[in-house]
Parts: C-alpha cells; sequence; structure tokens
C-alpha cells in the first residue's frame, strides 16, 4: 500500500500537515487546493507559506494544480475541508475518482441543516459501497509539520482499511491507532469543538481551573451520551479521537476554537473573533448542529446547550453559568 499514491485534497495547514507525514513515510502523495496561486507558490517553494511555512516538503510530495491529474491513478483519496465544504467537495470528487478509489476524510463536524455525520454525507455523495475511513484525534497541524510525536486515530468500518491506511502514515514520530468506530471518531471531533469554545469563554473570564476541567469532564459526559445515541462504541470517548482530542482543543492556544471563545470573553462579537483568527472556526456553527442532533435524539447537552445560547442567541456567559450551576442535584453517573 504505501507504494500507491494517495491524493490530499485541500491544501489549508491540516492537509499540508497529512500530507508531509505521508510523505515522510515515503508514499507518494498529490497536494491540491482550491487557491492556484498558492499552489504554484508551493510548487516553487516546497513549502506552504501561509499555513505552515516551518515545514519542508519531502521530495515524495508533489503539488498538483490540477484536481483531475492529481487524482489520477490514486489508490486512496483524504478529504482535509471543513464540515461546511464537505458535500460539495465530494461533488467535485464523484465523476472524478476511480471505481476502485477509497475515500478518507480529515473533516470534523455534523453538516449543519442536516445534521448529517461526514460517512452519512460521503455514502450520499459517492454510494455506501466505497471503502470509507476517517482520520482524528489530538494533532496540531504545526507540530505534525515539525515532526513532533504524535498519535492519531484512524476509524473505517473495514478493519483492514482502517490498519493499513494507519500502518501507511506511521513512523517513529508519528503512531496512528486503528478503529472501526467510525460514527464515534466523528461525534468526538464534532462536539469536541464545541466544548473547547466553552471553555475558553470560561478561562477567558477568569473562572480558574476548576471551572475548566469541570467543563472538560462533564463535557466527555456528554459527547460520549450523543455518541452512544447515534450508535457509537464507549470505549472511543476514552481514547485519542474522544478524551485527547477533548483537553488538547480545550487547554492549548493553538486551538482556533479556544482562540475564539478566549476573543468572544473579551468582547469581540462572533464575526470579530472568526475574522481575528483569520480561519475556519468549526465550533461555532458546530454549536446549532449539535444541539439538532440532540433534539433530535433526545440527548440532554447542558453545557453545549449554553455554549449554543451564549453564540446564538446572545445570553450572557454568567447566566449560562448561573443556569448551569443551578441544575438538579442528581448522580454523577446519569
Amino acid at each position: 500500500m504505501s507504494a500507491s499514491p494517495i491524493a490530499i485534497v485541500g491544501a489549508g495547514s491540516w492537509g499540508t500537515a497529512l500530507a508531509i507525514q505521508f510523505a515522510r513515510v515515503g508514499r507518494p502523495v498529490r497536494l491540491w487546493g482550491r487557491n492556484r496561486e498558492q499552489l504554484l507558490d508551493m510548487q516553487q517553494q516546497r513549502r506552504n507559506a501561509r499555513y505552515l511555512p516551518d515545514a519542508a516538503f519531502p521530495d515524495a510530495l508533489t503539488v498538483a494544480v490540477d484536481l483531475p491529474a492529481a487524482l489520477h491513478d490514486c489508490s486512496d483519496v483524504l478529504v482535509a475541508a471543513p464540515s461546511h465544504a464537505f458535500r460539495e467537495l465530494l461533488k467535485q470528487l464523484a465523476p472524478l475518482l476511480s471505481a476502485s478509489a477509497r475515500l478518507a476524510w480529515a473533516t470534523k463536524g455534523f453538516e449543519v441543516g442536516s445534521g448529517k455525520l461526514p460517512h452519512q454525507v460521503a455514502a450520499e455523495e459517492l454510494g455506501a459501497n466505497r471503502p470509507m475511513a476517517v482520520l482524528s484525534g489530538p494533532t496540531f497541524a504545526r507540530e505534525v509539520g515539525a515532526g513532533l510525536p504524535t498519535a492519531m486515530t484512524v476509524a473505517a468500518s473495514d478493519a483492514g482499511f482502517a490498519l493499513a491506511l494507519a500502518k501507511s502514515i506511521s513512523n517513529e514520530q508519528f503512531r496512528a491507532y486503528s478503529s472501526t468506530d467510525m460514527i464515534g471518531v466523528e461525534v468526538g471531533g464534532a462536539v469536541k469543538n464545541v466544548l473547547a469554545i466553552g471553555a475558553a469563554i470560561s478561562d477567558g473570564l477568569g473562572f480558574g481551573a476548576n471551572t475548566r476541567i469541570a467543563l472538560i469532564t462533564r463535557g466527555l459526559v456528554e459527547m460520549t451520551r450523543l455518541g452512544l445515541a447515534l450508535g457509537a462504541q464507549r470505549e472511543t470517548f476514552m481514547g485519542l479521537a474522544g478524551l485527547g482530542d477533548l483537553v488538547l482543543t480545550c487547554t492549548d492556544n493553538q486551538s482556533r476554537n479556544r482562540r475564539f471563545g478566549l476573543a468572544f470573553a473579551a468582547g469581540k462579537n462572533a464575526e470579530a473573533a472568526q475574522a481575528e483568527i483569520g480561519q475556519v472556526v468549526e465550533g461555532y456553527a458546530a454549536a446549532r448542529a449539535v444541539m439538532t442532533v440532540a433534539a433530535q435524539h433526545h440527548v440532554d447537552m447542558p453545557i453545549c446547550h449554553q455554549v449554543f445560547r451564549m453564540l446564538h442567541e446572545g445570553v450572557a456567559p454568567q447566566a449560562a453559568v448561573k443556569e448551569l450551576m443551578g441544575r438538579q442535584i442528581r448522580a454523577e453517573a446519569e
């Protein structure tokens, strides 16, 4: 498998980092993005000057300006795009993919409006019989680009595909674990962004370490509760794509969602906070999508609900905290 080329569709920070990592292992990689001018610059400089300027491209990484050329003869295609762009990108890929090409993605989040997870969207656009996988876990693009030790999860309904893909991205600095719980991995990646905004708002208001760890711990309960309602495996949420990604995103300022929450706590509105960051903040739209799915499945998610109210209904953070702390006392395991 390692000798067959893989196409990475999406040349942002995370798509570029994944392309670099696959190429480090020795797998031929073709990286494509929507911005032709940026791609030409990457071809010349052999690095992504906008998103990962310090990470040089390995020899096995080729920047492709033309999408059909990028996909030609690739046994695997990996989509690294924000959730709001995922469906339209799959529509663009559909007529170009070979019948045997396997699809993977590093997209996180429910589809706004439909509340569907990425694997459901992919099945609708490309058919349910194509082998599919999702990559997720506690990973910042800059650290992967720098070659710092990292671990993540690769999940697919086909255990063999998950394991093969995990092996093809792993080396002495990067370790991928395989899973068959695509639902759990995707739910973890969607909900953690909402919780990270909540934890950052708490930190920005000076509520302290006790509050932060309470939000993370009880947030994990909410994430697990929703995942189980959708058919996920409980143990997934105690792993890299659940607890690992949640803690990382809630506690480190490399997280766009955390920086957004800090800016929001400082008095900026959502539009100004996103403009300051300059990249997509997945948790902002995800707050609405998560609450839509929770309502559909009658799942209680009080922390995510209060984050949604702060972001989309103008509720003051102090009022949200008061409502959370005033909830009826009950057993922790409930």
